[in-house]
């Protein structure tokens, strides 16, 4: 049987007014999308509940399960509304109030209201303020209790809202926002299988929001955004209490020096690794072909090394949402992605702890598989943990077919680097639903009379006690 290379790395595509019919739900699932990211900066709850609706229709109806991952907004300092944009030149001297129109009897100085009052106390003189991605650069001369006095280094127009950020300043905002509650407590009721939580700072950031998935009673898992420098010098207490980590490189690009990004990416990858975590590469991956219908030769590169370096998922975020080729965008993704699987990866792997008799097992079954080379590795699971730790492994020609009885573990595995999951009743003989997976393997196009597929399952000791085992199987 001739079957097309299996694609590794997972895609993640963000969704829009581009990408949100029915239609267009159908064409990225099938160019290759793995995963649907609603982002919650900019969706209504009713424009949420809809499109989730839509999507599992959709993937019904394709026949592919897709993971849904919720991007909450997190906490952020925003600047307030203007009448018209204001054009700042360099040199000028501006000031952010937190009081509006408070201590201001110099009528020259032009200023802006900012939605954070403790910006005051947490900013010092001499330090940084950026505005709108970093296109607007100021310096802090002085402070009051009412205002910070800046001047204009970077000039440019600052209209209303506008993001700020403070590169190395530690901000005293909570990680896990009101609106952020509202807006997950839809997800939650809809069904989301992954929550993005946006500025993490520290490992505990993360806990406020696993303890409100408990409370609801969800099984939605988290993943943790590191977007400032306070989230890189506490990287390895973040990645060891999320579930997957996403080096969203907008804000952390503005938050850090940019030669710095490409060591920080590498460094967030090799740390996920480490801990056996997937981790996500995000932000102006193909930013060229939000207007144009071909990527530039920097962005295949870019995607190449993010694959390279064998992260889990690549993302698409304005290409898919608002873009002109969003079904394009995803396609080059795919492409990209396979042509660079064909070659070895940056092995970061190898740096794994097996710190556990599972974990050793596992890594038994992925040498077993490499040394064949198998035509797959299949696992029985129903939480997905068994998955993952083999996905952690990197094996470096088996796919891995992770067999489940749960819907929901279905699609978050959907995200996992390698793993292919398929749903299928769990017989009382574990025997049987070995024998069931490879019928479904060869009756789906995955398997050919003759593959041999290491398998990780329960057997039935002497002691009539359920075993974990490795088996060699060939499907005939």
């Amino acid at each position: 049987m001739n079957r097309p290379q299996f694609r590794r790395t997972k895609i993640i595509a963000t969704l829009g007014p581009a990408t949100e019919s029915e239609a267009a739900l159908e064409r990225i699932i099938q160019a290759g999308a793995d995963v649907l990211r609603l982002n919650m900066a900019h969706a209504k709850h009713d424009w949420v509940r809809t499109i989730i609706r839509r999507i599992r229709a959709v993937s019904a109806k394709v026949g592919k399960e897709v993971a849904i991952m919720m991007d909450i907004k997190g906490p952020e300092i925003r600047t307030g509304d203007v009448a018209a944009p204001l054009e700042l030149q360099a040199g000028e001297i501006f000031d952010f109030l937190v009081v509006p129109h408070a201590d201001r009897p110099e009528k020259e100085v032009r200023s802006v209201s900012v939605n954070y009052a403790d910006i005051v106390k947490d900013v010092a003189v001499g330090d940084t303020v950026l505005v709108d991605s970093g296109l607007i650069r100021l310096e802090v001369l002085e402070k009051n209790e009412h205002r910070l006095r800046c001047r204009v280094l970077v000039p440019g127009p600052l209209g209303s809202r506008r993001h700020i950020n403070l590169p190395g300043v530690r901000v005293n905002l909570p990680s896990f926002t009101e609106k952020d509650r509202n807006d997950t407590l839809v997800g939650i009721e809809e069904g989301i299988d992954y929550v993005a939580l946006s500025f993490v700072r520290e490992g505990r950031d993360i806990e406020q929001l696993a303890e409100f998935l408990r409370g609801q009673h969800s099984r939605a898992r988290i993943i943790a955004k590191i977007e400032d420098q306070q989230a890189i010098a506490n990287l390895d207490d973040i990645v060891r209490a999320c579930h997957g980590l996403m080096v969203a490189r907008g804000d952390l690009g503005i938050e850090c020096p940019f030669e710095e990004l490409p060591i920080l990416q590498r460094r967030a990858v090799q740390t996920c690794l480490k801990y056996g975590r997937p981790v996500i590469i995000a932000t102006h991956m193909l930013e060229t072909m939000i207007e144009n219908p071909i990527p530039t030769r920097a962005e295949i590169t870019d995607i190449a090394n993010a694959v390279f370096e064998e992260a889990d998922c690549i993302m698409l975020s304005g290409e898919t949402t608002v873009g002109k080729y969003p079904v394009e965008s995803v396609q080059v993704f795919d492409k990209v992605a396979r042509r660079m699987e064909s070659t070895p990866g940056a092995g970061f792997a190898a740096a794994l702890a097996l710190n556990s008799d599972k974990l050793k097992m596992l890594n038994s079954a992925v040498v077993m598989a490499d040394q064949l080379p198998a035509r797959g590795i299949v696992v029985f699971t129903r939480q997905g943990f068994m998955a993952q730790g083999l996905a952690a492994l990197r094996p470096r020609h088996s796919p891995i077919f992770a067999i489940t009885n749960n819907v929901e573990t279905q699609r978050q595995l959907a995200l996992l680097r390698s793993v292919d999951a398929m749903y299928l009743p769990f017989s009382a003989h574990p025997e049987e639903t070995v024998l069931n997976t490879l019928k479904l393997l060869h009756d789906t196009g995955r398997a050919s009379v003759g593959d041999k597929f290491v398998i990780v399952s329960d057997i039935l000791a002497s002691n009539n006690q359920l075993v974990d085992s490795i088996q060699l199987r060939t499907v005939s």
